[in-house]
């Protein structure tokens, strides 16, 4: 892996049109935590997301509005469907893990890395479009660089592929590049990424979040290219250039710790966002009584389906 270099942002307008972006609504109220993990069933169309610090994985039907939750022994992070299984796969404190909602019984792992640090747990992720999970570690303090980030195949084989970040969120797709958040540091990462080997290379600085706009989250790719990134303790979702991470559009939320957001619906033009609740002190919860819920936001292009798990 190559050092980091800035890359060099155009002065030029971008040339990816600014997309009409609908009123934000709630779509589920709840407190979570630690609200993360989107994820849209494109055959339950139904919406996956979880609450890390509540060990909770929560399905919302839109549609009929019902609601299921089941909660674990561990913390759950990340959520993809598999291709040629029921059920899903999924990240739990130690590694990754099957968890078929339908059968209701117990996740049970299938690769726990031997090299993260006891003081670790996993973070966000979610699959590429070759069935690949790449999910990335952090340290459960938020403090120390112990972080790292894993491609789990569905042949069973876990490779490192980056290594040194406190907390870890992402990644997406763009082109011929994959982004992936060094939180801590406020950073949004872009790796030349090689689909046929699944390999990163040309790590370069993509997007520093200035002072007072929080710091980068989860994030997502719609079908134009251009990805859309939460801003943890900034309130908002944003829209980005992939080329020169112009921004595009903003989405407020009401609700300042904004942590992921995934495109949705039956035409994947509902953008949904989730949120956190975890560390805000009673005033600031006063003055956003909806945060750790999911939010919708209607987009005037789709998003794109979400990968499943072994192609």
């Amino acid at each position: 892996m190559t050092n980091a270099q800035p890359l060099a942002h155009s002065q030029q307008p971008s040339a990816f049109a600014r997309p009409v972006v609908g009123s934000v609504a709630c779509a589920q109220k709840a407190e979570a935590q630690l609200g993360e993990g989107l994820l849209w069933s494109q055959r339950e169309q139904a919406l996956y997301w979880v609450d890390i610090l509540q060990r909770q994985l929560h399905r919302l039907d839109p549609a009929s509005g019902e609601k299921r939750c089941w909660t674990f022994a561990e913390e759950i992070s990340a959520v993809a469907e598999r291709a040629h299984h029921p059920g899903l796969i999924v990240t739990l404190r130690r590694g990754f893990a099957w968890f078929d909602p339908a059968a209701d019984t117990a996740p049970r792992y299938v690769h726990q890395p031997a090299q993260e640090p006891v003081g670790n747990r996993f973070n966000d992720g979610k699959c590429d479009a070759q069935g690949r999970f790449w999910a990335g570690s952090m340290d459960f303090d938020c403090v120390q660089p112990t972080g790292s980030l894993y491609r789990y195949d569905a042949d069973g084989q876990c490779s490192l592929h980056e290594s040194g970040f406190a907390v870890t969120n992402g990644p997406t797709w763009s082109g011929g590049y994959m982004y992936f958040n060094d939180t801590v540091q406020g950073c949004v990462y872009r790796y030349v990424f090689d689909p046929v080997r699944g390999t990163l290379s040309g790590k370069q600085a993509w997007l520093r979040l200035p002072p007072g706009d929080g710091v980068p989250d989860g994030m997502t790719t719609d079908a134009l290219g251009r990805v859309w990134l939460a801003h943890w303790g900034g309130g908002c979702v944003t829209c980005h250039d992939p080329d020169t991470a112009q921004e595009l559009a903003r989405v407020a939320v009401p609700a300042a710790q904004v942590t992921n957001c995934a495109f949705g619906g039956d035409d994947l033009r509902t953008l949904f966002i989730s949120s956190a609740r975890v560390g805000l002190t009673p005033q600031a919860l006063e003055a956003q009584p909806l945060a750790g819920s999911v939010f919708a936001a209607r987009v005037d292009s789709p998003g794109l389906p979400a990968s499943l798990f072994g192609g």
